[in-house]
């Protein structure tokens, strides 16, 4: 089958390549120059495991091209995905306004049957929107004036489906996600564009993935709905870890013993700074506003956005708290992006957490394995360091932000020896504390009294 990839960012360029691994032609479409040629010289331009093999094998099979001809890739293609960027806006609502560019685009250039695919995350009833767009165009093309000064144009209004296909990538997981996912929500209306997204996903047949058929309306809300509870069980164990500290238990068995009944699972019950990223941040803020245009209030959501607003500045506090006057000490920071495997910085606790840090006259040292370029966009004045040994050299105490592997099994004689002082601030709970106190640290986790 042939298919159109429109937007080469994290979602369209893992769609796109997953795609063609699938077997299918796929023709990946940016607008941006610069990327396309580097996409086209083999040079990724985002950080995900295993991506790049899987792009160069694919291209060299013919199977996956790069481009900005979004004329010939939308002539030439049945399927047709909108993977375009969605970012939240000032007041926390979904900016729309490249996916409508790209529907309006798209149907300039239709020639025939097209069925028309939302993969960015969008409100409900954006596909509704799209359609309307469409329509405005193709109407405009097939009408007296616009033939009469086009007599070489085709009369016949093409036909055409919108259907949405919400993504759900985990940034550091993402080709396993496609390639195994828990399931597919395919929202459409038309019968015939259904049997066609389920032919693009036959492969996954072999997985007995179920295929979820809703409306167009359930299936955008999905997207939102998932990541909202995700991130609420997130700020639901992180409220539970403070309350832990205070009255003497122990988070990382709470967790546990919460994980173990089926109903509530143990996943996201990992005790951390704050959620971040590409999507919880901008799909819980959405989904808020996206209620209040039909005049609900999503209590726990809105309540879910402030406690994670909350605990990234609680940890600020809580680093003062154990260092004492921060001017004018050195903190050694390991880990940057919002989690591992991946160099996204986007809404990362870092950025909250260093940012206190420097108004109380800290100096920053610090290190990831991949986000430091992202990082230098964002954080200024801070020293980056060349590996994790290097950061900690002099520091006044160690902050474990993300927990990279390489993170887990630091050799911690050096560590302490490279210490100004052994203070060691664990923010991911990655060590134990009675290993950690008899190796003669000052050890400072979440949610745990010892």
């Amino acid at each position: 089958m042939n298919i159109c990839v429109i937007g080469t960012g994290y979602v369209g360029l893992v769609s796109g390549t997953c795609f063609a691994d699938f077997g299918h032609t796929v023709i990946c479409v940016d607008n941006n120059q610069e990327k396309i040629d580097r996409l086209n010289k083999g040079d990724v331009p985002i950080y995900e495991i295993g991506l790049d093999d899987l792009i160069r094998r694919n291209t060299k099979e013919k199977r996956l091209v790069f481009t900005t001809d979004l004329k010939k890739a939308v002539e030439g293609s049945l399927v047709i995905f909108i993977a375009v960027g969605t970012p939240a806006q000032e007041d926390g609502t979904a900016n729309l306004d490249s996916v409508f560019a790209v529907a309006r685009e798209i149907a300039g250039f239709i020639n025939e049957y097209k069925v028309i695919v939302t993969k960015s995350t969008v409100p409900v009833g954006t596909g509704a929107k799209i359609k309307q767009c469409i329509d405005e165009v193709l109407e405009r093309k097939v009408s007296p004036e616009y033939l009469n000064k086009n007599p070489e144009a085709n009369s016949v209004k093409p036909k055409f489906a919108v259907i949405s296909n919400p993504e759900f990538l985990r940034e550091g997981s993402a080709i396993e996600d496609f390639m195994r996912p828990n399931r597919v929500v395919i929202g459409a209306e038309s019968e015939s564009a259904i049997a066609i997204m389920k032919d693009i996903y036959r492969p996954l047949y072999l997985f007995e993935t179920p295929m979820i058929i809703t409306s167009i309306e359930t299936a955008e809300l999905i997207k939102y709905a998932s990541n909202a509870f995700l991130a609420a069980k997130i700020s639901f164990i992180n409220e539970m870890g403070h309350l832990c500290e205070r009255l003497g238990a122990n988070i990382d068995d709470l967790a546990k013993g919460m994980g173990l009944d089926k109903r509530i699972g143990s996943k996201f019950l990992h005790v951390s700074p704050g959620y971040g990223g590409s999507c919880f941040p901008k799909d819980t803020s959405a989904l808020v506003h996206i209620a209040k245009a039909v005049d609900y209030d999503l209590k726990i959501v809105s309540t879910t956005i402030a406690v994670n607003d909350m605990q990234k500045e609680m940890m600020v506090a809580k680093v003062a708290n154990v260092v004492g006057e921060l001017k004018g000490k050195t903190i050694g920071i390991l880990g940057l992006a919002f989690k591992p495997n991946t160099d996204d910085m986007r809404e990362s606790a870092s950025i909250t957490i260093i940012n206190g840090l420097q108004k109380k006259g800290a100096k920053i040292r610090a290190f990831d394995p991949a986000a430091m370029n992202e990082a230098k966009k964002i954080l200024k004045n801070v020293i980056y360091c060349e590996n994790a040994y290097d950061t900690i050299k002099d520091a006044d105490a160690l902050l474990l932000l993300t927990e990279w592997n390489e993170f887990r099994q630091l050799d911690l004689l050096k560590v302490k020896e490279l210490l100004k002082q052994p203070l060691f601030i664990d923010l991911r709970n990655v060590y134990l504390p009675e290993k950690m106190k008899r190796m003669g640290f000052i050890y400072v986790s979440l949610g745990r009294s010892t």
